[in-house]
């Protein structure tokens, strides 16, 4: 259906409405109420990009999706929705589909580790204010200066007690360290862990490789992120890996100027829970990466239910815009509708604001960009239908798509390597045992029982003093993050 320059869209008054591949990566946004064919639209999308051999991620927040993998069917509302655009080429077509999931039911695990999370996202994640991040990021700080790895929870925890236990003689170096609030971000973490977060953190950790295949015939392959779990019990979750995975993609991908399509579209569905309660200083984070991520050849779309969910300034970087039905039922909405017709380039032919609250499903006034990267009229279009099938896969249908997954089974198994926690742990055995042979040696010598009483240096004490001995040799040891690391942290 698309040629090898445009993704077809849908119709209107006898054309057909285009995006032009090569500005595919100025970014987009998918908007419009509840039931009025956003999804649909969004799979038309994915589907459209993976023909023109660009890879795809999405997030699936209602489990609609992962029909993309399997060829859709005839029905008399497609035939009629094809009697009124002229597309000649239409074909049902199964799509190349590997599906991820964060809980490893429902397709391969996707994890990352704590220290590529860093502490900026961490913080916002786990909505520390701004004396607890202040420890989270000492908590970073201190791990790098020691070599030590925070690759999962149980990493983050060890870390944060011995910084607990050995609060006095890390202020010097590292500020004030209030037990209180390490207390508060381990109870944070418990709730993070009881969220599912421990099959998050870990390796082996995502490589970015394995989200931008094709297939044998030159198809992008689209990756389908489970979320109906994961969106709805937790949201700060779901957004903290989409921003981490955006990030990624800024750093390790080279610089490639103009190109003749993106080498991945990444989807944001459910917008709003990306900036929800975000601090300022990741909002304007995102915004940075959302526009310079645009040289990397990367496109990003994102999606909600109401296009203010969305800062202007990022707001104001989407190059096509599809607008679905807006309800007016309230002032407020009546405000949002109008906003939101005055951002469209306007068509003299019909009343944008009013045509807003008109639109049927399967509807919506669209903008794209022309050939010279400006946006054109909006028009009231009909989306095409979808060549996958509409709806979700039975359990066996996706079961077989995940058996024949290109990615086989590299992610399967969890590995858990020899890092703070571990190396923590055998520290403080190691420091314990030489202050028992110290007692047991003073005891001998003075011909008496060791005494096991007050005066027995505590293992914290000890492991602290340890540490300290070793703080010259650990210096410029640093372990090597991702962009939110690098880019994000302090």
């Amino acid at each position: 259906m698309n040629n090898k320059t445009q993704l077809t869209i849908g119709g209107a008054n006898g054309k057909l409405i285009s995006q032009l591949a090569k500005l595919s990566n100025r970014h987009g946004m998918i908007a419009g109420a509840t039931g009025t064919g956003k999804t649909v639209t969004l799979q038309i999308l994915a589907e459209g990009f993976s023909q023109l051999g660009v890879p795809v991620f999405v997030a699936d927040i209602k489990g609609d999706l992962s029909g993309l993998a399997k060829a859709g069917a005839p029905h008399p509302k497609i035939d009629e929705r094809l009697a009124e655009i002229p597309i000649k080429d239409f074909a049902f077509n199964a799509n190349p589909v590997v599906f991820w999931d964060m809980f490893g039911k429902k397709g391969h695990p996707i994890r990352t580790t704590i220290s590529e999370m860093g502490p900026l996202l961490l913080s916002n994640l786990l909505e520390l204010n701004d004396t607890q991040s202040g420890i989270l990021y000492a908590c970073f700080s201190i791990a790098d200066d020691e070599g030590l790895l925070l690759l999962d929870l149980k990493d983050l925890r060890s870390m944060l007690s011995w910084m607990a236990e050995n609060a006095s003689e890390l202020s010097s170096n590292y500020g004030n360290i209030s037990k209180a609030s390490v207390a508060a971000i381990q109870r944070r973490l418990l709730v993070l862990d009881q969220q599912g977060a421990k099959n998050f953190f870990g390796e082996p950790a995502l490589g970015l490789r394995d989200l931008m295949q094709r297939d044998e015939d030159g198809r992008g392959i689209i990756n389908i992120l489970d979320a109906t779990k994961l969106s709805s019990q937790s949201p700060k979750l779901y957004a903290s890996f989409l921003l981490w995975l955006l990030s990624e993609l800024f750093e390790q991908l080279p610089e490639v100027g103009d190109a003749k399509k993106p080498k991945l579209v990444f989807f944001f569905d459910e917008a709003h829970l990306l900036f929800d309660r975000a601090p300022r200083s990741l909002v304007d984070k995102i915004e940075q990466v959302v526009r310079l991520i645009r040289s990397k050849c990367v496109g990003i779309y994102f999606i909600s239910q109401n296009p203010t969910d969305i800062p202007e300034d990022i707001l104001g970087q989407l190059g096509l815009r599809i607008q679905h039905a807006l309800r007016a039922f309230t002032p407020k909405d009546k405000k949002v509708v109008k906003t939101v017709a005055e951002t469209f380039r306007q068509n003299p032919s019909f009343d944008c604001k009013q045509i807003i609250t008109e639109l049927g499903t399967g509807e919506a006034l669209v903008s794209v960009l022309d050939e010279k990267g400006s946006p054109t009229p909006v028009e009231r279009t009909l989306i095409r239908p979808p060549q996958s099938r509409i709806g979700p896969l039975k359990a066996t249908e996706r079961a077989e798509v995940i058996e024949k997954s290109i990615i086989g089974d590299s992610y399967n198994e969890s590995l858990d390597r020899n890092s703070a926690h571990e190396i923590l742990q055998k520290r403080a055995k190691k420091t314990v045992q030489k202050v028992e042979k110290a007692q047991a040696k003073q005891a001998t010598n003075a011909k008496q029982p060791a005494k096991r009483g007050s005066n027995r240096q505590g293992i914290g004490e000890a492991l602290m003093k340890s540490v300290a001995r070793s703080m010259g040799s650990a210096l410029g040891r640093k372990i090597i993050r991702g962009i939110l690391g690098s880019m994000f942290g302090k």
